[in-house]
């Protein structure tokens, strides 16, 4: 009873007043402002500790919850690639860094417009090298991401597969953008937090005249075979619901291993709330079992 009377408050706080912030007749740096106030409410756990450091040169939240140094997880926030950052994100991380028992890497790419594609992508290679370099081996290294960080993990794995780098051990994307097309968006009955000319705006500006159809833009158009185990989680009252079923059912019929869960009633990235609301720290369990199962001990 408690837990649907705040799944009902949240929903209702999503729609009302985040959902007016993710506007493109308001400017980036507001909209930058705004969500960084919105996310304050999503909390670490106790005893959550975080560390500024640097990556490959890119400015990195180190985060750990009674974590082991052994395993790292690389984190990639979401924000369509113009607004949020690992300040914002600190609740997530936080989370997952207890469920996984890994210290969490949650770093600080670069933005659009100021830093369009393939601005993050790079800083994501750079981190994840830089991590390799400082002894955690790829076996022990994971990749997770939520939104944009989804399709960013997913599109990070691509470039390490096509270039003979060692694939980290899983991929976990929450609520993953992996079409910047929009062409093959979900109409859900009610969608809490996204409106598609917001992300429309976001594309336009991370593209910057590059194809939105280019496999590192939008990953869904390209190659995901030879990829790590993956988990995908979404929610059914989103408009990118379908990106992740069809990133599923692609990496299926290409040969790789996938599991997707959908969270009915729930909306984007919805694990913000862990902590919260029960639904969304059950997630995170899951996501950190997904994410022990194929470290190597």
């Amino acid at each position: 009873m408690l837990q649907s009377a705040l799944a009902t408050g949240l929903r209702q706080t999503l729609q009302r007043v985040v959902k007016p912030m993710l506007n493109p007749s308001l400017g980036v740096p507001l909209q930058r402002t705004l969500i960084r106030q919105a996310y304050r409410s999503s909390l670490p756990p106790l005893g959550s500790r975080f560390q500024s450091t640097t990556l490959g040169g890119v400015d990195t939240l180190k985060v750990s919850c009674q974590s082991d140094d052994r395993y790292g997880l690389l984190y990639l926030h979401g924000g369509a690639y113009i607004v949020g950052s690992p300040a914002t994100h600190r609740g997530l991380t936080g989370h997952l860094a207890k469920a996984t028992g890994a210290t969490v890497y949650a770093i600080d790419y670069r933005l659009a417009p100021k830093h369009p594609y393939p601005a993050a992508l790079d800083d994501a290679v750079a981190a994840y090298k830089a991590l390799l370099d400082q002894g955690i081996p790829a076996d022990r290294l994971s990749v997770a991401g939520d939104s944009a960080g989804g399709g960013l993990s997913l599109a990070l794995a691509m470039r390490l597969r096509d270039e003979n780098l060692p694939l980290p051990a899983s991929l976990t994307l929450l609520s993953p953008w992996t079409d910047l097309t929009h062409t093959s968006l979900y109409t859900p009955e009610v969608e809490p937090l996204l409106q598609q000319r917001w992300i429309d705006n976001a594309a336009r500006l991370y593209c910057h005249g590059e194809p939105r159809n280019h496999p590192y833009i939008s990953p869904l158009f390209g190659d995901l075979s030879g990829l790590p185990p993956m988990l995908v989680q979404v929610g059914s009252e989103e408009i990118l619901l379908n990106d992740s079923e069809r990133v599923a059912r692609k990496v299926r019929e290409q040969g790789g291993e996938v599991v997707l869960e959908v969270y009915n009633g729930l909306w984007h990235v919805f694990q913000i709330h862990a902590g919260q609301l029960s639904r969304a720290t059950d997630a995170i369990q899951a996501a950190g079992q997904h994410i022990r199962r194929h470290q190597a001990l």
